[in-house]
């Protein structure tokens, strides 16, 4: 596998392909690190000789078991909002430049902050029996294996960063530091939710600043705000399910002070601002039907996330929170998108 990227990339800059030289040698750097890191071992006589016996069986595992750890599949809640922030700043389709080291920093940029709050919460993951079964609580990887892949992934932000223009580069230091700072807040405040909104809301307003260079408009600023607000309601409603644990532990969280049923009365009241937001976004951009379409369809499906959910009753939860929040990202990327073309 390592050879066949290698070759990838030396016949895609023997083609003057640097785009998809630069990525295989970015997959490539992945793998050999994958490969050559063994969870759970400490010699490394030992380590040299399993890589020459178990190499392929291992770069599977240890792949599969880091996209487990860094919930990749959660990439649909902020990556269309990058996509869609993009679109909106480019008043179409971005270049290919640009979309690339969009997705390569979305990607380093969440496998970092996944790593790193695996590593800051891995004593409370292994108490809470929820999480115990995490990658780093149940042995299946090490903590210098996490640690490694955290240093990596940053390194891919800061190079995705600086390959787009200079403002990105520059802001990038900030919106890695949010990141970092997300897994230490529910030691110390409740609004570690509205932090985790702004680690997100930072994708679609940092897509903008990739093609335009500039915050130059509102625009990104108002969907950076819904994502904010979006996402701290439903960060709200997964923290329920920790209630107990996170009382007994003395954690920070809106539900372990107010208690469950005022919680989902709160991530209410956060879902109806991110949709006055969104509303406000609409009236702001004038997109027309399609977007509108978005507005309504985002509504119900934010009604609907909260029919699932009572205080006696958390047993749909994964639904409300994987399912509708999913479709709610994907949705406002096509209906304002698709607009955004017809408009123009």
């Amino acid at each position: 596998m390592i050879d066949f990227v290698i070759a990838a990339y030396a016949r895609a800059r023997a083609r003057g392909q640097p785009i998809c030289g630069i990525l295989a040698l970015i997959v490539h750097t992945w793998l050999t690190f994958a490969a050559c890191c063994d969870c759970h071992s400490t010699n490394v006589r030992s380590l040299v000789a399993k890589q020459q016996s178990n190499m392929p069986t291992r770069i599977v595992s240890n792949i599969r078991t880091t996209l487990e750890m860094i919930k990749i599949e959660h990439t649909l809640f902020a990556l269309p909002f990058a996509f869609l922030g993009a679109v909106l700043a480019a008043r179409g389709i971005p270049t290919a430049w640009q979309i690339v080291w969009i997705i390569v920093a979305m990607v380093g940029a969440r496998s970092t902050a996944m790593a790193f709050n695996r590593i800051a919460d891995r004593e409370y993951d292994a108490r809470n029996p929820r999480t115990r079964v995490r990658a780093i609580p149940s042995g299946a990887l090490s903590v210098g294996f996490v640690w490694g892949f955290t240093v990596v992934s940053a390194a891919i932000f800061f190079v995705a960063a600086a390959m787009l223009n200079r403002l990105t580069l520059f802001l990038a230091p900030v919106a890695l530091a949010s990141l970092i700072l997300y897994s230490y807040t529910k030691r110390w405040t409740l609004l570690s939710h509205l932090v985790l909104g702004w680690c997100l809301a930072i994708a679609p307003t940092g897509a903008w600043v990739a093609v335009r260079g500039a915050i130059d408009s509102p625009t990104p600023l108002l969907l950076s705000l819904l994502v904010m607000l979006w996402t701290a309601g439903f960060d709200v409603l997964y923290a329920c399910q920790d209630y107990e644990f996170d009382r007994r532990e003395g954690l920070y969280s809106i539900p372990a002070r107010f208690g469950i049923a005022r919680s989902l009365w709160i991530s209410r009241a956060l879902h109806v601002g991110a949709f006055a937001t969104l509303v406000a976004l609409y009236f702001l951009t004038n997109l027309g039907v399609l977007a509108i379409i978005g507005v309504i369809a985002t509504g119900a499906l934010l009604i609907y996330q909260h029919t699932l959910v009572r205080a006696d009753d958390l047993s749909r939860l994964n639904a409300a929170f994987f399912t509708t929040n999913a479709f709610v990202s994907v949705i406002l990327l096509v209906t304002f998108g698709s607009a955004v073309f017809f408009r123009h």
